[in-house]
């Protein structure tokens, strides 16, 4: 069977146009500007408007249209569409779908949610560049679509801080003969002995919203920062390391690296873990916080765009999220 290298054909993002800086935050909640960037390194956030169709499905069309545009490509061309979304427009169908329709695709290609939360888009690249590899599909839309400000709840100050909401998309195609783009090295995880450390305990089969629910507030997100803190550090240092050994390269040999944007503090931990240059670091954390599986396709898009990436550099991106899931990827853009 004749295998082919992985190419990012192109990327495209979307931020909301409302801004949610620390000072406005302050108004509602017992915090200041200097406190939240003391301690996340985040001046700012982006915050979807339902009124103006900036629902996952909505920020993910405007990304994804980038993302075609990009890769010189129509809609049509797109023969899989993977969707990374932790709170999706509703529970059925699923919003892949609704993007295909949105997207004015009509080749009836395959559409899939994946919810590895903050890991979500970095757990589907693995996935396209081996249907890629094989020649299953030519063209894989592969997307990052959230909307954290519909589970974050905006009276506790340890968490409304953190988040924000965004989309990053990406085409992934075959790489021409003569062309060296690839994907070098991939590792996907899961420690799920970690997995209460960030949760949503309502909303699913197992406890429906109720009356009684929402007295207790339990519809919202709830997390133990110190540890998610460790094992986030930990986790996405190992699994850097990883893939560049196993793609027989070292530190020297990467040109970028794209960490997700969760806490400035905890991607200056990392690089110092294995000494990576903090200039070959691309942060926009400080712009748009968290935006969980966004944030790297958002990175990676903007980095792009500005001239810093360029085709032949060697990109190193990792993440980590609830579950704790985790995954990093070594590529040549």
């Amino acid at each position: 069977m004749k295998l082919f290298n992985t190419k990012i054909l192109g990327t495209g993002s979307f931020l909301p146009d409302k801004v949610v800086t620390n000072d406005d935050l302050s108004q509602r909640i017992d915090t200041s500007h200097q406190w939240i960037v003391e301690r996340t390194g985040i001046h700012s956030r982006r915050i979807a408007d339902l009124s103006k169709g900036e629902s996952p499905s909505g920020m993910a069309k405007e990304a994804a249209l980038k993302a075609i545009e990009a890769a010189n490509l129509t809609p049509n061309d797109i023969d899989l569409i993977l969707l990374s979304a932790t709170m999706p427009d509703q529970t059925m169908p699923n919003t892949a779908s609704v993007l295909q329709e949105k997207l004015g695709i009509t080749n009836n290609c395959p559409a899939l949610d994946v919810n590895a939360a903050c890991s979500g888009w970095i757990y589907l690249l693995p996935m396209a560049d081996a249907m890629i590899k094989t020649g299953l599909y030519k063209h894989i839309l592969v997307v990052g679509s959230e909307m954290l400000s519909s589970f974050n709840n905006w009276d506790d100050r340890n968490t409304c801080i953190l988040f924000g909401d965004a989309c990053g998309a990406a085409i992934l195609g075959r790489a021409a003969e003569n062309e060296d783009s690839q994907i070098f090295s991939t590792i996907l995880s899961s420690d799920s002995t970690k997995k209460d450390h960030l949760t949503l305990w309502a909303g699913g089969a197992v406890k429906r919203i109720t009356p009684e629910v929402l007295e207790k507030g339990e519809q919202w997100m709830t997390m133990n920062g110190q540890e998610i803190f460790k094992a986030a550090v930990k986790t996405m240092a190992a699994h850097s390391e990883k893939v560049i050994k196993d793609s027989g390269m070292t530190m020297n040999d990467v040109d970028w690296f794209i960490p997700h944007q969760a806490n400035l503090r905890i991607i200056e931990a990392v690089g110092n873990r294995f000494n990576f240059p903090a200039e070959k670091v691309i942060i926009n954390v400080d712009k748009y916080a968290n935006t969980s599986s966004a944030t790297v396709p958002v990175a990676l898009d903007e980095a792009i765009r500005d001239g810093r990436i360029k085709r032949g550099d060697n990109v190193l991106l990792a993440a980590f999220g609830a579950g704790l899931t985790a995954g990093a990827i070594f590529l040549k853009y």
